[in-house]
């Protein structure tokens, strides 16, 4: 199943093939904004990649404490929600069985503008998370960590510096992602997804000849990312 990652750039290649084709001033202008939204996208995501990378790297660094003994690999965790009230942001995690683990295995550390989870020995495996560039920043000994006793949730309480200011996003890259993309072309969580409403607004407002070559040149990348695939 391909990555997010890889659903991005394969996208991009299609907006590219679009672009070369299109004709009509609002249709490139539509396609050009999608490419530079897409590229800005899959450059963020390598630079997240890249950081977990290295942040894992350091984790596995002696330290001076012997820590428990873990057995397996670390997993990312990827999937959270969040809200807020005047005084916290409040980041939600589900995780099995993380109330049964002993509390000193579940371990945090905030810093003004990121915190990061490890939890260890969950069912013989670790599991991670890193968010950085918190979108405002928070204060460190305000904010905490609880483990719902007969739940599988841990909540994390960021205690914002500036109290009764609003956060429209968590961190400062979907900040950016979002003032980036073009307004009248909104975007859900799936990476194809923007690049399907631009098709299909074209598709709808266009003429005859118009929707016949963006079905042509559609067509015709699928048929280059299939023979692509198939050649190794």
């Amino acid at each position: 199943m391909a990555s997010a990652l890889e659903e991005l750039q394969k996208d991009l290649e299609e907006v590219k093939v679009l672009l070369e084709k299109a004709t009509r001033k609002r249709v490139r202008d539509a396609l050009a904004a999608e490419k530079a939204k897409s590229e800005t996208e899959i450059k963020n995501k390598m630079q997240q990649k890249s950081q977990r990378k290295a942040e894992l790297l350091d984790s596995e660094k002696p330290a001076a404490v012997a820590a428990p003994i873990t057995t397996g690999c670390t997993a990312q965790i990827s999937n959270h929600g969040w809200d807020q009230s005047g005084k916290f942001v409040k980041i939600y995690i589900t995780l099995t069985g993380v109330h049964r683990v002993p509390t000193e295995n579940v371990q945090v550390h905030f810093t003004e503008r990121s915190f990061d989870l490890l939890v260890k020995n969950l069912n013989g495996k670790s599991y991670s998370m890193i968010v950085n560039n918190l979108l405002k920043p928070i204060s460190v000994e305000g904010s905490s960590k609880k483990v719902k006793t007969g739940s599988r949730q841990i909540q994390f309480l960021c205690r914002k510096k500036a109290e009764n200011t609003w956060w429209d996003y968590l961190t400062q890259v979907e900040k950016e992602c979002k003032e980036e993309e073009k307004p009248s072309y909104d975007t859900e969580t799936d990476p194809s997804e923007g690049l399907m409403n631009v098709l299909k607004k074209i598709n709808e407002d266009g003429d005859g000849d118009m929707k016949r070559t963006i079905n042509k040149a559609w067509v015709e990348s699928r048929e280059k990312q299939a023979k692509g695939d198939t050649e190794f």
